[in-house]
């Protein structure tokens, strides 16, 4: 009887940051629930560095809100995403499914910053641009690109086959300074630094 009453007694679980807390709230997304399961995937892992990211999409006539949140700890990527999901049962109830997800820092194959700048000639110095797309690898997904492969003469027909790539693109956030604001791009651009630096030691 002892070790089913212990068993059941859930043992808490640290607190999450408050700033990774703050963010959490400020998305909106159903945050009680984003947190606890962010919280649930660390364990009580200290985090290191943390990224929120919202977004709402348009699906077929139907608003579709989406979060991911991503937590690095010193050995983990952990990540978070929760959205919307349509109801077919006759009652209609509002779903949303939240999946995390805990990645060894030796797994993350690669962190990938692609900056957009407009007007390019007028760059100043330091500044990264408006926008990101962060892109993280770690072996769940892959993509093959494939085209025709040619040779370096013009008037050749002849079937060369097809040359490529393989990449990992497991996820893929754009964070847009004019949209979500410059502290939002900035959190970004740390959090994406911290992760490089953590797998690179």
């Amino acid at each position: 009887m002892g070790s089913a009453s212990s068993a059941s007694a859930a043992t808490p679980l640290a607190p999450l940051p408050d700033d990774l807390t703050r963010a959490i709230e400020s998305a909106g997304y159903y945050p009680a629930l984003v947190g606890d399961v962010v919280q649930a995937a660390l364990a009580g892992e200290p985090v290191v560095s943390h990224l929120v990211h919202q977004e709402t999409t348009f699906d077929h006539d139907a608003v579709r809100r989406h979060i991911t949140v991503l937590a690095l700890t010193s050995s983990r990527l952990v990540i978070a995403h929760a959205d919307d999901h349509t109801d077919e049962r006759p009652e209609h109830e509002d779903l949303a499914t939240a999946t995390t997800e805990s990645v060894p820092l030796s797994a993350v194959r690669g962190v990938m910053l692609t900056h957009v700048v407009t007007n390019p000639q007028d760059y100043r110095p330091g500044s990264l641009g408006r926008e990101i797309t962060l892109t993280l690898g770690w072996g769940a997904v892959s993509r093959v690109d494939l085209v025709p492969a040619s040779c370096a003469d013009p008037d050749c027909d002849a079937d060369h086959g097809y040359e490529g790539s393989i990449a990992s693109d497991d996820i893929s956030l754009r964070i847009s300074a004019d949209a979500e604001g410059a502290d939002a791009l900035q959190q970004a651009l740390s959090f994406a630094r911290e992760l490089s630096a953590s797998i690179g030691r």
